[in-house]
């Protein structure tokens, strides 16, 4: 079985190094202002990333999916906890979320796989 978590961050990283040595100010700005968006606040980071997972799903990009789940363990999210986020995705978005649900259930497996 391939490692889809560790090919990811693989990925994720190499290209974030190649778009950030453009020296773009506004995507430096972006990349930031998203860092900065799920810091600790009147929200925990938690619940903070448990949200970037739902719109994730309902926008259906699983590259948003994978980061905001391995997030999400990070943050000591439970399996129940994320199928109940896996639910909220799908009622809000519709059952076209259902193959993304797929994916992501795949990658939680593998993550929690991990320890």
């Amino acid at each position: 079985m391939s490692n889809k978590v560790e090919e990811f961050n693989e990925y994720r990283s190499k290209m974030n190094e190649v778009i950030l040595s453009k020296d773009n100010l506004v995507i430096k700005r972006l990349f930031n202002l998203d860092t900065q968006t799920y810091t600790e606040g009147a929200l925990s980071v938690k619940t903070k990333e448990m949200l970037g997972l739902v719109a994730s799903m309902v926008l259906r990009c699983d590259d948003c999916i994978k980061y905001h789940l391995e997030k999400c363990r990070e943050q000591g999210c439970s399996t129940e906890e994320i199928y109940e986020v896996f639910a909220v995705a799908n009622i809000v978005g519709g059952t076209i979320v259902i193959p993304h649900t797929r994916r992501g259930a795949e990658f939680w497996e593998e993550l929690i796989s991990k320890g």
